[in-house]
């Protein structure tokens, strides 16, 4: 049976998201969290991924205290499925017993490797790996990393490989459906689904929704109600309420307004006292979409009402009513979150000051950073970027470039992307009023791989896009769970899978 526990890491930096857990296993909560003192309770606070575990892992050895091998693996899924890939990886390759790892733990390995050291790092470990360990698990690891990439050349060698070793195949099947939807090749997606049904292979749930959302996607309702019908009558397949908003994003962009309602009515009355709070997210999006204050408001009651208080559920509800053009509403909620006791999250903040920006409210918009620096919050990039650019916009250009030197300053060691065209105008404003910062915000650019040339090359072409959403991680979860053996199918509030359901903002 899955245990879900909300694991609240502590960070001195509270603009990032690696201060929120994942599910996990009833066993892991067990051993890692059950005694007064273990290795795990030591490095849970160490949240910021900038600061190595290692001397807290080395401190460990040294008071004399005992390493069991099970509990360190645990410990490694665990950093995993709390997005702690950093931590996660040092736990792994500071273990001393490397030799006995089983051919799950490889594939672990192998993909921390790729999300922290990047993909040719993660082929060379793999070609590493002895040919007795290199089980389906781990290729499809490797074939995951590839998808992950978006290479489908490479993926697809994989793929063969895997067929000619007589692989368990349902999985990487997934994993090429999944890749062939999300880059819209339906000639590939619909030959793979021949080659299935010609294996014999039938479809489980993941694939159901791989399949329902590319349709979905591609406006093709026919096929959509078609798999529908399909998932209904499979005896194996429970349809959640995942299915019906997936149907329901798909009618909308058809334009089928009325169907789109009825799926999210049956998702709604689908939605069950385990279910955590994206599906509660996904509703508010999706009724904002269709222009339904009523059943924002009614969703956003049944989120409270299960006693959910979570940064996420606060940030779709604020997102929605400014997509509802409801401004005091959002204000409002913000107001609330500010008042509850939680973890400060600065996407929260941005999405208001995006709206306020929009709509040329900058005196709004600055009080709110502001208040920020006066609580002695560090201010992140992203907030000073969105200010900025709503600066530009109002063509207030000395505290466009002011706001702008910020996030500059702040944007060093993160991933956020500073936009590219506020980012031009700025240097161009002081370069003409001889700003003598100039020089050094240009450095610290190029210290960050950003070339003052490739920025008026991006600024000419206009290929720069620019969207609140940004911040949000897109992962397909549940594939990564299946192929890495996380029990859990709790989605997190910061990283449920936007892509795999079809559902992203921006």
């Amino acid at each position: 049976m899955i245990k879900t526990l909300k694991l609240l890491i502590s960070s001195k930096n509270p603009n990032h998201n690696w201060n929120v857990a994942s599910g996990f296993s009833s066993f892991s909560t067990k051993t890692l969290l059950s005694s007064s003192d273990n290795l795990f309770k030591r490095i849970l606070p160490a949240g910021d991924p900038k600061v190595s575990i290692v001397p807290i892992l080395d401190q460990w050895v040294q008071e004399g205290r005992p390493l069991n091998q099970s509990e360190l693996k645990s410990a490694v899924k665990l950093l995993r499925n709390c997005k702690r890939y950093t931590h996660a990886l040092q736990l792994a390759e500071w273990m001393k017993d490397s030799s006995n790892l089983s051919p799950a733990d490889i594939a672990i390995r192998l993909d921390l490797i790729s999300r922290v050291r990047g993909l040719r790092e993660a082929e060379k470990y793999f070609n590493d790996v002895s040919d007795t360990s290199k089980t389906y698990k781990v290729y499809g690891s490797l074939l995951n990393c590839y998808a992950s990439y978006k290479l489908v050349d490479k993926a697809e060698e994989i793929m063969q490989i895997m067929r000619q070793s007589g692989c368990n195949m349902e999985l990487s099947y997934n994993i090429m459906l999944n890749l062939y939807s999300k880059l819209r090749k339906c000639e590939k997606l619909e030959k793979l689904v021949q080659e299935m049904e010609k294996d014999g292979l039938s479809c489980g749930k993941s694939t159901y929704y791989i399949l329902l959302n590319a349709s979905a996607a591609d406006s093709d309702i026919e096929a959509m109600e078609k798999l529908f019908k399909k998932m209904e009558m499979d005896p194996v397949v429970n349809v959640n309420w995942h299915a019906y908003v997936i149907a329901a994003k798909g009618y909308s962009k058809a334009g089928l307004r009325d169907k789109a309602s009825d799926m999210l009515k049956k998702a709604k009355n689908l939605i069950r006292r385990s279910d955590t709070g994206p599906a509660y997210h996904f509703l508010l999006s999706m009724y904002a979409s269709l222009g339904n204050k009523d059943e924002v408001n009614e969703i956003w009651h049944l989120y409270k009402k299960r006693g959910l208080r979570r940064n996420m559920g606060y940030f779709y509800m604020i997102n929605s009513l400014i997509r509802l053009d409801d401004i005091n509403g959002a204000e409002k909620i913000f107001q609330e979150w500010e008042a509850i006791n939680t973890s400060y999250d600065f996407r929260i903040l941005n999405t208001l000051i995006n709206a306020y920006t929009k709509k040329g409210l900058l005196r709004e918009a600055e009080a709110l950073v502001n208040k920020a620096v006066e609580c002695e919050k560090k201010v992140p990039a992203s907030t000073w970027d969105h200010l900025s650019t709503g600066y530009y916009k109002d063509n207030q250009m000395e505290k466009a470039a002011y706001a702008m030197k910020n996030a500059v300053f702040s944007c060093k060691g993160t991933s956020w992307t500073l936009n590219c065209i506020t980012l031009k105008a700025c240097l161009e404003y002081m370069k003409v009023k001889g700003d003598v910062e100039r020089e050094k915000i240009v450095r610290l650019l190029a210290e960050q791989g950003i070339i003052l040339e490739n920025v008026t090359r991006l600024h000419e072409t206009g290929s720069c896009e620019f969207s609140i959403f940004d911040e949000l991680e897109k992962n397909d979860e549940e594939i990564d769970s299946l192929l890495l053996g996380s029990k859990s199918e709790v989605m997190t509030d910061n990283n449920h899978s936007n892509e795999m359901y079809g559902l992203n903002n921006s």
